[in-house]
């Protein structure tokens, strides 16, 4: 009786099949659309997520190639990122390249890849809580190509390619940009690469933006002051000292000023970096003043206040050498 059900089964998926072939050779593809559909709710009560997998991939990516089927070939990617959840299936550079590919093919006024695009990122999501690094790579060349630089910019953060967010940024700066702002594209980067700890990419993206760039001389030492910032907060993050860090902040406080948002994602650098607390309400003194009373503390811990005998400070260029060193 069971082997009854079970042939019925697999002979009425073979008929959808035939139908699905058929209406995709006659170019019915509203018709095929809908047999696709039929056969994800099949595949998916018979748990086959293998073949439901491949099915939908080929499905989409056969509808989108049609102009005017967008919205249904949107459809049949959602459905596959939905497989990739029900089936539990561990986030993959195979899959980061298929639903790559498929959102590329979306054209960007079509509403359904908006949703394709955070329901794979939330999918991915299970080993990284923004998303996985390599799917945001992907999206932000995608993005780039298409010279939406806003979101390629939001998803190069999100991601580990610190060389191709650097070419992005040349790129964006010689046709966008004005000459006196070839430091800030680079600046404001690894600040907020450092905010999201990732202190790798920052140097890459660093490296690689300073090296392409043809507007910029070859340094260290640059001739451009906050791009000197730049490379010792790089060096001070690695060294993980916190009189380095307070002495180069006082040390380019000019360089800092240029941008508001500065302080503020230094702020918080120090207390990811530091360990420094995070400054309380109305405090005075700013961020200059939270690390200078945090180095206070600090040598507080190393130095009686009751000894007559206190070392001479050294200068602020001394000190951040050798912290440095």
């Amino acid at each position: 009786m069971a082997d009854n059900s079970q042939n019925r089964k697999v002979h009425g998926v073979q008929r959808l099949l035939g139908k699905l072939e058929s209406a995709v050779k006659n170019g019915n593809y509203y018709e095929a659309h809908q047999l696709y559909r039929t056969l994800y709710f099949r595949y998916l009560t018979q748990k086959k997520y293998t073949e439901l997998l491949e099915l939908l991939f080929e499905g989409s990516n056969l509808l989108l190639r049609q102009r005017d089927q967008q919205t249904s070939g949107a459809d049949l990617a959602n459905l596959l990122v939905d497989v990739l959840v029900k089936s539990e299936t561990e986030p993959s550079e195979e899959y980061f390249s298929k639903l790559a590919q498929l959102l590329s093919m979306i054209r960007p006024e079509v509403a359904e890849r908006e949703v394709l695009l955070g329901n794979a990122l939330r999918w991915s999501s299970r080993s990284h809580a923004n998303g996985h690094p390599s799917l945001h790579q992907a999206v932000a060349h995608i993005f780039w190509r298409e010279k939406n630089y806003v979101l390629a910019r939001y998803h190069f953060l999100h991601s580990r390619d610190g060389a191709g967010f650097a070419t992005m940024l040349v790129e964006l700066h010689r046709t966008r940009g004005f000459s006196t702002e070839v430091d800030l594209f680079i600046a404001q980067v690894v600040l907020q690469y450092l905010c999201l700890q990732n202190k790798q990419t920052a140097s890459m993206a660093f490296n690689s933006y300073t090296t392409q760039h043809p507007a910029i001389d070859k340094g260290p030492p640059y001739i451009l002051p906050l791009l000197n910032f730049i490379f010792f907060l790089l060096k001070t993050v690695e060294s993980g000292k916190l009189a380095a860090f307070t002495v180069l902040c006082e040390q380019y406080q000019q360089s800092i000023r240029r941008d508001p948002s500065y302080p503020e994602y230094l702020d918080k650098i120090a207390q990811i970096f530091f360990g420094v607390p995070p400054p309380r309400k109305h405090q005075r003194g700013g961020l200059l003043g939270n690390l200078l009373q945090s180095l206070v503390n600090g040598l507080g811990d190393q130095f009686d206040s009751d000894d007559d005998e206190s070392p001479r400070p050294s200068t602020s260029q001394h000190m951040l050498t050798d912290a440095l060193d």
